[in-house]
């Protein structure tokens, strides 16, 4: 991207009105940035029409409610209220992020009397990953900064028993014999990419197996790839010194993902 993210072009909705990009600030004193009381989805638009609009919102709302505070639209609202921004910047095909803080009344861990803010930013982000590599297979480390600064495209993180847990912004599967293999989602997000990904599989009558899986074990996969509403579906070529080939089950599940967001006839506009 040419620009910074602060300098696009566009409108945001900020707080239940349609405001110019770059006036959509908040204050350093806001409670969201010091002690991370703010919660956010990621989202995609695909020839108009949000994939599964409503259940983002619902998960934003339930997110807020995991740190003890009420977003004050219903989910019919922010449904609306993306839709609108999605119309407002003339964009079909789009990444869309719904975040909702604190404020800054009150300084302080408790901060029960800060208003809660809603921000909704739309803008063109075609894919996550250099399409090239998607179908190639990006190379994950892992550690995300370190990771970065070495030239891989991501990391992949281990729980708090050095346990395969997820990457840095995606759900992780593996395939083994024909049969795909990912972590159980106890200790991190379960994505709603990575639920529709496992119902598509499902579907194909492939064999998911929902299981830990220790680092070690990684020599003994033969594909890798990562799920998420900015990854969709991305083929992964190395994991550190691990070695993935990206393969027909990778390739077919990514096509079919692709088919299952664009909008049909009246689910377009659910």
């Amino acid at each position: 991207m040419d620009k910074p993210y602060d300098r696009l072009d566009g409108v945001i909705w900020y707080d239940g009105k349609v405001v110019p990009w770059g006036e959509a600030n908040l204050h350093v004193l806001s409670h969201g940035l010091h002690y991370a009381s703010c919660v956010f989805e990621g989202e995609r638009a695909y020839a108009g029409a949000i994939f599964k609009c409503t259940q983002h919102s619902e998960r934003l709302k339930c997110s807020a409610q995991v740190l003890d505070f009420e977003i004050p639209y219903s989910v019919a609202e922010i449904d609306a209220a993306k839709r609108l921004v999605l119309e407002k910047n003339n964009q079909r095909d789009a990444y869309v992020r719904p975040v909702a803080w604190r404020g800054s009344e009150q300084m302080g861990v408790s901060a029960q009397n800060n208003k809660i803010h809603l921000a909704i930013a739309t803008w063109q982000w075609p894919s996550y990953f250099d399409p090239v590599q998607r179908l190639k297979g990006i190379r994950l480390d892992l550690s995300k900064h370190r990771a970065e600064r070495k030239g891989y495209a991501d990391a992949m993180m281990l729980d708090w028993q050095g346990r395969v847990a997820e990457c840095t912004g995606a759900n992780i599967f593996f395939v083994r014999e024909e049969k795909i293999h990912t972590p159980i989602a106890d200790c991190f997000l379960d994505g709603i990419t990575r639920r529709t990904v496992i119902e598509i599989a499902r579907r194909r009558g492939l064999e998911l197996i929902e299981r830990r899986i220790m680092p070690d074990e990684l020599t003994g996969f033969s594909e890798c790839f990562i799920t998420g509403s900015a990854a969709e579906v991305t083929a992964v070529s190395e994991i550190a010194h691990w070695r993935f080939t990206p393969g027909a089950i990778t390739k077919q599940l990514a096509d079919d993902y692709t088919a299952e967001v664009q909008p049909k006839g009246k689910a377009a506009a659910a």
